[in-house]
């Protein structure tokens, strides 16, 4: 298209969602000159679904984002009106921080975050093509005819390429929440060879707060003790606002069962594949059939709106039959609707198209992030833009890129599964898809990823400081708890009083710690000289100590997983070469180009069988050379 020259950028970032602000930071903040692009500035961060951050799996998403450097947890933690951790009854490898956010304030905090932002332009626009020669990105074109050249571009354009809405028997070309869609772009990145295809995700009701009777639902405090996401911060104080939990019941059901030809999910209008981890009410009521009832919370959208969010309602019925169903619900008998759910329609692309960097496979300095890679979750997202950021800066300064393996983080695990594995569904995280969880706890994330941070130049100095101090608190405590004893005379009323069995022998203070009835807290009682030392080093100790066996078990699964990783594959191998090798494992390994046989193991249609093969090749080639 016709076009003019307006300036010219190291890192061009094409939307401003959860992955696009994590890219354009992360770029930036390496020394970037970034700009980011988004169809509408309203849109930064913008919490188009739930008005929350964190929950089973992704709060381990946002330690990690934090951990390296990013934004989610710092912003999470200036503007959230609700603290949970969820899953205490369970092991901390599952324990996950959860928040809900003023959802205006998040956005408008985000915003701020980019306009202070060294080396980094916010523009509003909407970019229509992509500019690309010789398997090489070179800039963007927006709608204006304004081109902005680059030495890479981050694609995270969430729901809004080619978006459409569907209310019932009524659709419309939409992006999420009423903002114009990108209807352009698409083409063009067809053009240059990506494959797109349809994905679906959905959105449930806003309803007036003042027309619910809260008497008749339960009370959903938060926690007491605030525990905050960022490392940078050591406590945090709110006047939590409660969540509300009410049930669906006979009547709901027979409501939205009569309606079903009524829904766009069932008239066959929605093409695309919806996330099978957060169905429509609608939906469940068919996979759940003999279900009698299903929860649903009314959450507070923000502390100076009185929008509730209808958690559990998503659904794709005509705004009759919502507030049909709503009134049939304890509390909801006057419900009024905001804002309708809906289903939106949008374009994405295959992610194993990807590298496990997210640049394109077949075009250098193109990068993808976020829904547009198939994922679900502001949180999935957020990851994965810093990921692309980070990788962008590194590859235009001519060093190696940074990738996190499944044995690192959770971001390994997420991207490894997107890239290898590929999705058929919106990818949504979750502490099963973790083989090695026991040691990605969301406790240990700035242990384990704060040093690889400042390697790069993400992580500052203050937050290094921070690190470093409480890594060699920890460390110090644990050798002193290791060297000091407690003898049977001198803990006996301690033990009866805490319900634990009298010592036969001196024994240490971490070998006390390890019985299930003794804390580190109750510990003070018979350790008088114990330093004083913060909730988050103190939740280390703990769990070091008490899950000792467990941990240094995975840390041998992780060796393991190591060898097959740090076998590397050429990207120029012809498997084909390889006698002994399936057909269809041949054509997969020629296709996906894996870097690693543990990569290789991994891709979908490759048996345990193939890999004996080609672990025996590769010895065999070993020898000659």
């Amino acid at each position: 298209m016709k076009h003019f020259i307006m300036d010219t950028y190291d890192v061009v970032v094409v939307g401003a969602g959860h992955a696009g602000c994590e890219a354009a930071l992360a770029a930036a903040r390496m020394g970037m000159r970034t700009l980011i692009l988004s169809i509408n500035l309203e849109a930064i961060a913008m919490m188009a679904c739930n008005p929350s951050i964190g929950g089973t799996g992704k709060g381990h998403l946002v330690r990690e984002i934090d951990a390296l450097g990013g934004e989610m947890g710092i912003n999470i933690d200036k503007t959230f009106i609700q603290s949970k951790m969820l899953n205490t009854s369970k092991g901390p490898a599952v324990h996950s921080l959860r928040a809900q956010a003023d959802k205006n304030r998040y956005h408008s905090e985000m915003k701020r975050t980019l306009e202070r932002q060294e080396n980094l332009d916010v523009k509003q626009g909407e970019a229509v093509e992509l500019m690309a020669g010789n398997g090489t990105v070179t800039g963007v074109i927006l709608k204006t005819g304004a081109a902005y050249l680059a030495k890479a571009v981050i694609i995270a354009t969430g729901t809004f390429l080619r978006g459409k809405i569907f209310i019932g028997e009524w659709s419309f070309e939409s992006g999420p929440n009423g903002l114009s869609p990108a209807v352009e772009l698409s083409s063009s990145l067809e053009a240059n060879g990506l494959k797109l295809r349809r994905f679906k995700t959905g959105t449930p009701a806003r309803v007036e707060g003042k027309s619910l009777d809260y008497s008749k639902m339960i009370e959903q405090p938060g926690d007491e003790k605030i525990v905050p996401f960022s490392f940078m911060n050591d406590h945090l104080e709110c006047d939590q606002v409660s969540c509300w939990l009410s049930y669906t019941n006979d009547r709901t059901h027979e409501v939205i069962s009569q309606n079903f030809s009524r829904s766009a999910l069932f008239g066959g209008k929605i093409e695309g594949v919806g996330p099978r981890y957060c169905p429509s009410i609608e939906d469940k009521l068919k996979r759940f059939a003999d279900k009698e009832r299903h929860q649903l919370f009314i959450e507070p959208e923000g502390l100076d709106t009185d929008e509730k969010y209808v958690q559990g309602m998503s659904s794709s019925l005509p705004e009759d039959v919502q507030k049909a169903f709503y009134e049939t619900i304890e509390g909801l008998e006057h419900v009024k609707i905001v804002r309708p759910a809906y289903a939106i329609e949008y374009d994405c692309i295959d992610p194993l198209e990807l590298q496990m960097t997210l640049e394109h496979r077949n075009i250098k300095g193109l990068y993808c992030a976020g829904q547009f890679n198939g994922s679900s979750g502001y949180e999935e997202a957020a990851a994965q833009g810093l990921i692309a950021g980070v990788n962008a800066a590194l590859r235009i300064k001519g060093k190696e890129p940074f990738i996190l393996d499944r044995s690192e983080a959770y971001i390994g695990v997420l991207i490894d599964d997107l890239i290898t594995k590929g999705t058929n569904e919106p990818y949504r995280i979750m502490t099963s898809r973790a083989e090695y969880r026991l040691i990605l706890r969301q406790d240990n994330a700035a242990s384990r990823l704060t040093e690889k941070g400042y390697g790069i130049g993400l992580v500052s100095e203050e937050r290094y400081r921070k690190y470093m101090g409480t890594k060699q608190a920890v460390e110090k405590e644990l050798a002193r708890m290791a060297n000091v004893t407690v003898t049977p005379a001198g803990s006996s009323a301690f033990m009866e009083k805490y319900g634990s069995s009298q010592l036969q022998n001196r024994i240490s203070l971490a070998e006390l710690l390890k019985r299930p009835e003794i804390s580190y807290a109750v510990l003070a009682e018979i350790d008088p000289e114990r330093p004083r030392l913060s909730d988050h080093e103190i939740a280390q100790i703990e769990v070091q100590i008490k899950y000792e066996g467990y941990i240094a078990k995975q840390l041998q699964q992780v060796e393991k997983f190591k060898k097959l990783e740090n076998k590397r594959l050429s990207a120029d191998f012809d498997y084909s070469a390889i006698g002994g090798l399936r057909i269809e494992a041949m054509q997969k390994l020629n296709r996906f180009k894996p870097v690693s046989v543990g990569q290789a193991s991994r891709i979908s249609g490759v048996s345990p069988a193939d890999i004996n093969v080609l672990l025996v090749f590769l010895e065999k080639e070993r020898r000659k050379g």
